[in-house]
């Protein structure tokens, strides 16, 4: 994935690098104080103030609480659209983290790398056709942050955005799957269980055939399809037929459309329990934004490829990874409203969400993966500037795929 492209001049690539190069040491620093801060969703107040420090310190401003979120930030750096600017990009940072096991999805890496690419951009701003922003996302562990950020109008005058993962592997485009949350809580008739059972409806009964049936269907559904829960009432104490019984599951598909059709087969198996054992049940979805599928961009994730190749790493394309190694993510939300890249880079062989890779993501393995990715990201947007047929063949490529969906109104 080596091919001749127009792009950046070479000078302004090469100061990219340097400038890189320069921030080093900060953006090693930067991410280990994320990862030592370890703040989990809607919580990361020194993280971003962390964030925040670093970019004013090479003279830019930052904004902190945009979109509604007072953990989220933005900055921004060379010629606005309506200035006469080409167009703007975003290189999106994330720093939550975990509950109990830290940043175990290494998120200081996307932090670090994300300041790294917009700060090395904007050290040469008066030289930007356009404008690069940088944008803080919070929450991003199961908790939508980008859609509420998207729906707080932080993407309306984006045209592009980019961001980079870390992973076991360096590939282009690794599947992550849509996700919505079903609370299905069931209502019976509480009862003396030894005296009386008959005068009650067993609310208990009901989520132990609920999981049964969503174990049963299963088997007819396609393999990237997941359904996963765990019980979050049960009850109050074993003398009493239980009244109101609740589980929690998630639903992930690869399609916003079999995303959709496994919502309702999900409240079809609920609403036929509640009928067998005659209970009611009460269904609640997304109480935070559903995630969509990630949507990548063939062209910008092909500029990506070619400059990580430069600096030694060779992408593997989709499906090369095991595909059932699939999670799921908000940037899902943000390339199904702008063209959008969201590739993954190596740092150590360990899964997502393990004390392993928590600690991988925070060897001199992971502090590699800062600087590449920052160097891949910061030049991957300076083609985006200053290439107007890339720029066509972005927004070609997102038309084709389906163009802008209507997120917040496709489960209505």
């Amino acid at each position: 994935m080596t091919s001749h492209h127009e792009g950046a001049p070479p000078s302004s690539a090469a100061a990219v690098r340097d400038a890189v190069h320069v921030l080093g040491d900060d953006l090693l620093i930067l991410a280990a104080t994320v990862h030592d801060l370890a703040e989990e969703a809607f919580a990361e107040t020194g993280s971003a103030a962390a964030i925040a420090t670093a970019v004013r310190a090479r003279g830019h401003d930052v904004e902190i609480g945009v979109g509604g979120l007072p953990t989220a930030l933005r900055a921004r750096a060379g010629r606005a659209p309506e200035d006469g600017g080409t167009g703007r990009i975003a290189i999106l940072a994330e720093y939550d983290a975990l509950p109990g096991i830290g940043h175990a999805c290494g998120h200081q890496v996307i932090a670090a790398a994300a300041v790294g690419a917009f700060l090395a951009l904007a050290d040469q701003a008066a030289d930007l056709p356009g404008e690069v922003v940088l944008l803080g996302t919070p929450a991003e562990e199961g908790s939508s942050g980008k859609e509420l950020l998207a729906r707080g109008g932080a993407l309306a005058d984006l045209d592009a955005a980019i961001m980079v993962h870390p992973f076991s592997h360096d590939v282009v485009d690794h599947p992550f799957l849509g996700r919505r949350q079903l609370v299905a809580t069931y209502h019976g008739i509480a009862a003396h269980a030894s005296a009386q059972p008959f005068m009650g409806r067993n609310a208990l009964d009901a989520i132990a055939l609920n999981y049964q049936a969503v174990a049963y269907l299963r088997q007819h559904l396609p393999p990237s399809d997941r359904v996963h829960g765990v019980v979050r009432e049960g009850g109050q104490r074993p003398s009493i037929v239980p009244e109101r019984a609740q589980v929690e599951y998630y639903v992930r598909s690869a399609a916003p459309e079999t995303l959709r059709d496994l919502s309702r087969r999900l409240e079809d198996v609920a609403r036929g329990v509640a009928l067998a054992t005659g209970t009611e049940v009460e269904l609640t979805w997304d109480p935070l934004p559903a995630t969509l599928p990630v949507r990548t961009n063939d062209p910008l994730v092909r500029r990506w490829s070619q400059h990580q190749s430069a600096l030694g790493r060779l992408p593997l394309a989709g499906g090369v990874v095991s595909e059932t190694l699939a999670g799921s993510t908000d940037f899902g939300n943000v390339s199904a409203r702008i063209p959008g890249i969201h590739p993954m880079i190596a740092v150590g062989d360990a899964a997502l969400h393990t004390r392993e890779f928590e600690r991988v993501a925070a060897s001199p393995s992971g502090d590699l993966a800062v600087l590449d990715g920052a160097a891949g990201l910061a030049l991957t947007a300076l083609d985006w500037l200053h290439d107007g047929e890339l720029r066509a063949a972005v927004r070609a490529d997102f038309e084709a795929a389906g163009g802008v969906l209507d997120v917040e109104g496709y489960f209505a």
